[in-house]
């Protein structure tokens, strides 16, 4: 059972937009237990548009398609499609109410006929109704593959995803069931946690994979296993994971879920625990709280964020000595320490993360290099620091720094639990 993503737009081919909407499908696809055999970004042109349909048609069952399909004249995807299948595009009425519904409710302009357009549909396609927006999915059957077009804005594609397009393939297809897990270890590199686990790795039954998802000062397994008789995957891979644990104790974090984010695992735990987390960040700018509070539920652990990133405010705000700070320099361990203290009694929380650093592109202290981070984590029972050199790329150190950050939490977390 294989799928084909195909985008469709310029935007993506010069770089405007993100193909988010590629990663999205293929996350739902991949729990039902669908394969995605290729993803495939094309032009606002019919040719390029038919040569990708032919293709994915030899190599999928499901081909997922996204993009192209507004009102102006530049949006080809129907009347590509309808040409491909040697169909005509009709008026749906249903499509056509609900445009004009929109029309009322939000626009003081009249609808015109580009609008009035969107409810075109070719004659053969079953048509899925997008809640979220005025262009339509369409659902075609043609010679034993089906083909599914979605708007391209990424919150009508997702709703459409998961109301309408997943449960119509478990419905049409039988599906293989699909596992995941992930184990996080910590402070190995994936050459020497390759040696370690070899024997186990080389014993793994076919249906059983195993990937190394390496990062800065971590390794992820990720075990997949695929096939119809759920009940005996659910055993082996049980069966495997006692195998593992004892040849990673000494470096095991815990278990990722396939869909959630470090900072979801973290939330959860808090959230469960009743207790609560607060940031106080210079060189990673906020990012680390606009990571935890991305996601519903945040406001049940998450207290506040102090975003310091002027040494004057690092003074006036949190309280920072400013003879620490000439002592010891702004980007510094103690200073990185001395920030998470204090705003852990600012929000009387249970956790806090501080970040100071030097994110470049030139220095800001005449001690640390750029691309210096200090990262401190505070509890109630105490402070501790590292300090990490996370190269000379701006972003990819102000990245690697919260991704770091949210890493000695959960892992200082997790030890307050054991």
């Amino acid at each position: 059972m294989q799928a084909e993503i195909i985008t469709i737009g310029d935007e993506i081919l010069i770089g405007q937009i993100l193909d988010t909407n590629s990663a999205y499908i293929a996350k739902a696809l991949n729990k039902i237990g669908v394969s995605v055999y290729q993803i495939t970004s094309v032009q606002d042109d019919k040719a390029h548009i038919l040569k990708a349909l032919k293709e994915a048609e030899s190599n999928a069952d499901v081909v997922i398609i996204t993009g192209g399909l507004g009102p102006t004249k530049d949006d080809i995807t129907k009347r590509t499609l309808a040409e491909y299948f040697q169909d005509t595009l009709v008026i749906d009425n249903a499509v056509l109410k609900h445009v004009e519904g929109i029309f009322a409710k939000y626009s003081s302009n009249p609808i015109s006929q580009l609008n009035i357009n969107q409810a075109l549909v070719p004659s053969k396609a079953s048509v899925l109704h997008n809640e979220y927006g005025t262009a339509p999915g369409m659902w075609m059957d043609h010679e034993g593959t089906v083909f599914v077009s979605l708007p391209g804005v990424p919150f009508e594609m997702k709703a459409l995803i998961d109301t309408e397009v997943i449960p119509r393939i478990q419905k049409k297809f039988k599906c293989p069931f699909i596992m995941h897990k992930t184990y996080l270890t910590y402070g190995l590199g994936e050459s020497a946690l390759a040696e370690r686990i070899e024997a186990w790795e080389d014993a793994l039954p076919q249906f059983i994979k195993l990937a190394y998802l390496p990062n800065l000062g971590k390794v992820r397994l990720r075990l997949s296993a695929k096939g119809f008789n759920k009940e005996e995957i659910v055993a082996e891979m049980d069966k495997q994971e006692q195998l593992l644990m004892p040849q990673i104790k000494d470096i095991f974090m815990g278990i990722e879920g396939f869909e959630e984010t470090v900072e979801e695992q973290i939330g959860k735990t808090l959230t469960l625990l009743g207790q609560t987390l607060a940031t106080a960040e210079s060189c990673t700018g906020g990012k680390i709280a606009e990571q935890i509070t991305a996601h519903a539920g945040a406001s049940e652990f998450f207290k506040g964020s102090v975003v310091s990133y002027a040494t004057q405010a690092k003074i006036d705000v949190l309280k920072i000595s400013e003879a620490l700070i000439a002592e010891h320099h702004v980007v510094s361990a103690a200073v990185a320490e001395a920030m998470a203290t204090h705003v852990l009694g600012m929000f009387n929380t249970d956790y806090a993360i501080a970040t100071t650093g030097n994110a470049g592109p030139s220095k800001v202290t005449d001690t640390e290099e750029v691309g210096t981070v200090y990262i401190a984590i505070a509890s109630k029972t105490g402070v501790y620091s590292e300090k990490f050199n996370l190269g000379n790329l701006r972003i990819k150190v102000v990245n690697k720094a919260v991704d770091k950050a949210l890493e000695m939490l959960q892992k200082e977390i997790l030890k307050n639990r054991s």
